[in-house]
């Protein structure tokens, strides 16, 4: 079969028609796809620049997302050591407060708030983390930020350890010892006894008794220390029954008084074992038991009971103030002995010192100290077990805490300004590292819209030109149909010769 033959015209018009129609397709794919270079056999070369940018800028965008975590890890740090420099504050507070005050209870107190306040300084390091990293927790968590694609940009975040507060490298913050307790006990006993002087009134003299003669040596003893007194009128010797009762009086634990109606001195004893009171006849006289009586006057001591008055016992009288005193002189409480005062009144007394349990039982007042204390009395026969006992003073020896002493208190201090100026420098250093993340995350998303836009330049259509282009080929096209048409219609004008 010959091939078909078409006329010139007809050729040229549908050659038209078909080269609109490919633009017409070309135009329409950038109008849907919003590109002009859809793929390498669009533009090479824009195509693979345009790719080079992309890929750039995702690379950056993961790395985006890095510098956004390790903005909030620093973050936590930061907010971590802002609350640990309040906590330091805290501590600094109840130091000051301890140094207000001479108790040293209060001050032991202040001390084991101090620790507690140690101990939330720890925890909350510990808690300061952000998807396991831990800035405040030391070794192994050391944060390096990358910047750049390639890691050749990096920032490496060195971690600090506040976790625990004694580190030297750290707060050097110790805790401190709040020492331990101490226990003591005393006993409250009373023994009494007369010795009559028939016939004598304080001002006589001893030797107007038959069986008294200067010479005579009256002695009083607890079975292992002797106290004498000679009788005469030289020094340190007792002539009247007024040098007798007071040397008596000065026999610690031992308490006389005489009695100008009955003629006798009533002897009361606090010590806590028997006293014997006796006269020899080293002087001429005859042996008495103290007074005008044969053998030995024996004082024998008995526990006291709880409701018993305590002038009932030779180591008190009315007028002793009581004084309980701690390790740093601080006087916690103070009792002024009354004739009704009992040992139950005591008893309440200590009991109502902060850091100080008291018990009676079998005539012995039992204590428990926080602290040190001492109990004493302006009476210097209190508490006199036997008579070569100079001091009564009851002794409640404590280890000391910590923060007994001012000078530790303000050591203390010291230490604390030092925790928080190395807070300060953390808190600087971490706030610098984190302007610097922010100020890099912040150029990275401009890098990235940079390159961005610099690949759409290359590869997104103008939607304008391209919509003017697609309306220009419709009418192109249309204009292709008529004149093909009208091609036709010049072919056809041959069939009118076949009439």
């Amino acid at each position: 079969m010959s091939d078909i033959v078409l006329s010139s015209a007809v050729r040229e018009n549908l050659l038209s028609l078909k080269n609109t129609a490919q633009l017409m397709s070309t135009t329409q794919n950038r109008l849907a796809t919003g590109l002009k270079v859809n793929s390498a056999l669009d533009n090479p070369n824009s195509f693979f620049t345009a790719a080079g940018l992309n890929d750039r800028a995702k690379d950056l965008n993961n790395l985006l997302d890095s510098m956004g975590q390790a903005v909030q890890t620093i973050k936590a740090a930061d907010n971590g050591i802002t609350s640990i420099t309040k906590l330091v504050e805290s501590a600094k507070a109840i130091a000051n407060q301890a140094l207000q005050t001479q108790s040293e209870y209060e001050r032991k107190v202040y001390a084991e708030r101090y620790n507690a306040v140690m101990e939330q300084i720890e925890d909350m390091a510990r808690d300061a983390s952000y998807k396991g990293k831990n800035l405040l927790a030391g070794a192994g968590n050391e944060l390096t930020v990358i910047f750049n694609e390639d890691s050749t940009s990096t920032l490496k975040v060195l971690p600090v350890d506040f976790t625990d507060t004694t580190l030297e490298d750290g707060l050097a913050l110790k805790d401190l010892a709040t020492g331990a307790g101490a226990t003591a006990s005393f006993a409250l006993s009373s023994a009494n006894a007369t010795l009559d002087l028939t016939g004598l009134q304080a001002s006589s003299n001893l030797n107007e008794l038959a069986a008294w003669a200067d010479g005579d040596v009256v002695s009083v003893s607890d079975g292992v220390t002797t106290k004498t007194f000679t009788i005469g009128s030289g020094p340190g010797q007792i002539r009247t029954v007024q040098d007798y009762v007071n040397a008596l009086n000065n026999v610690g634990g031992i308490k006389a008084k005489f009695d100008e109606g009955t003629d006798q001195i009533t002897v009361t004893s606090g010590v806590g074992v028997n006293v014997t009171i006796a006269k020899n006849a080293a002087g001429g006289g005859s042996a008495t038991n103290g007074g005008i009586g044969t053998g030995t006057t024996t004082l024998t001591t008995a526990p006291m009971t709880q409701n018993a008055k305590l002038i009932s016992s030779g180591s008190y009288q009315v007028g002793d103030v009581l004084r309980i005193v701690d390790g740093n002189g601080y006087e916690a409480a103070a009792l002024e002995v009354s004739a009704n005062t009992t040992i139950d009144d005591l008893v309440k007394l200590m009991n109502g010192v902060k850091g100080l349990k008291a018990g009676f039982s079998g005539g012995t007042i039992s204590l428990i100290g926080d602290v040190s204390f001492d109990v004493k009395s302006s009476n210097p026969d209190f508490n006199i077990a036997a008579l070569a006992t100079t001091d009564g003073t009851v002794k409640l020896t404590a280890t000391d805490s910590d923060f007994k002493d001012d000078t530790d208190i303000e050591r203390t201090l010291q230490a604390i300004n030092s925790a928080l100026a190395t807070l300060r420098s953390s808190a600087s250093s971490l706030g610098t590292t984190l302007s610097t993340v922010e100020v890099r995350q912040k150029f990275t998303r401009q890098l990235i819209n940079t390159l961005e836009v610099g690949a759409g330049a290359l590869t997104i259509a103008d939607m304008n030109q391209e919509g003017a282009n697609m309306l220009a080929l419709q009418t192109r096209q249309q204009l292709s149909s008529t004149a093909l048409s009208l091609a036709n219609q010049a072919d056809q004008s041959v069939l009118s010769l076949f009439g």
